[in-house]
């Protein structure tokens, strides 16, 4: 992936060509973008199909996320194709200040620099394999999809810190999702299984040298949204995640420095038009390398700001 893939997805994101003057696909249903440009909740793919577009059209998303913690920050852009209401083509770019690594300097002469960023681009497709998440509501059948992830991170100055763990600068997520909209009610329930090697979604790599583990382990994501009219939602989503590293931590003498936490928040969910929509959230991502920020948890503020078409 590069900047013309970016860039050509955001200009089609924007096309009149593609919008549709009017579609069936009700406010907030389409999820907003995640973290990695997938549609779902900011942390976790739904099964959804993004943009505005339904049966027999084409559609498109842009977003923009920035999430601001204890000791890190994370901005995140992208774009997304939709098609039919049954595929989805995402590309996202990520970039992590990874400004407190510089403190790993004093475990070992790895040679990190001051202020340094950990930036990921992130190519996602999504298929929707059964049911209908609109169609389906006043039946037990949800809508399911499967998808994938493939990431590549670009570590700089923090490439001698993967080269320690035994980390791959590139791996692929696969998961399969499960979205339940109870539309009298106004309920979104989703949960997603993935299957993935990724270290803090993939920022800080796939997998370890031994005795951490480089194999895919299954991790189950819950999201729970509820739409308190149309164009208001509120929610929350817990991610669990792998903890590939702690076991090459602690054989390095670094106990829990390298643990990896569940990742979670509590959102909100804004759509003031058709075309907009704009999410505030609570995250709390647990400890993220409390060796180097003093076992504190890294919660902060979220924000993201989505147009569709």
């Amino acid at each position: 992936m590069n900047w013309k893939t970016l860039s050509l997805l955001a200009a089609l994101a924007c096309s009149p060509a593609l919008a549709q003057a009017e579609t069936g696909k009700l406010l907030l249903t389409g999820g907003v973008s995640s973290i990695t440009g997938t549609a779902g909740g900011g942390i976790t793919p739904w099964a959804v199909i993004g943009s505005n577009a339904t049966e027999g059209e084409w559609g498109a998303s842009a977003f923009t996320t920035r999430a601001v913690t204890h000791d890190y920050a994370l901005t995140s852009y992208g774009a997304a194709l939709g098609w039919n209401e049954r595929v989805e083509l995402s590309v996202a770019r990520q970039d992590f200040d990874a400004g407190a690594a510089v403190a790993l300097n004093g475990i070992a002469p790895f040679g990190v620099q001051s202020g340094q960023h950990i930036r990921m681009d992130v190519l996602g497709l999504k298929v929707r394999v059964a049911g209908d998440a609109v169609l389906d509501a006043d039946s037990w059948m949800p809508q399911i999809a499967i998808g994938l992830e493939h990431k590549r991170v670009r570590p700089g100055s923090l490439q001698s810190v993967f080269d320690f763990l035994g980390a791959d600068t590139h791996g692929t997520d696969v998961y399969v999702s499960a979205t339940k909209l109870v539309l009298d009610k106004g309920l979104l329930l989703n949960a997603t299984l993935r299957s993935t090697r990724a270290n803090q979604n993939g920022l800080l790599g796939f997998g370890s040298a031994a005795p951490g583990r480089n194999s895919r382990s299954l991790q189950p994501e819950f999201s729970v949204a509820w739409l308190l009219r149309r164009d208001l939602a509120i929610g929350a989503e817990w991610r669990f995640k792998p903890d590939n590293l702690q076991a090459t931590g602690r054989a390095a003498g670094l106990g829990a420095a390298l643990r990896e936490d569940a990742w979670r928040d509590l959102f909100v969910a804004w759509a003031p038009s058709k075309n907009l929509s704009l999410t505030l959230a609570w995250a709390d991502l647990g400890r993220v390398v409390p060796g180097i920020t003093n076992n504190r948890r890294q919660s902060g503020a979220y924000l993201s700001a989505q147009v569709a078409f």
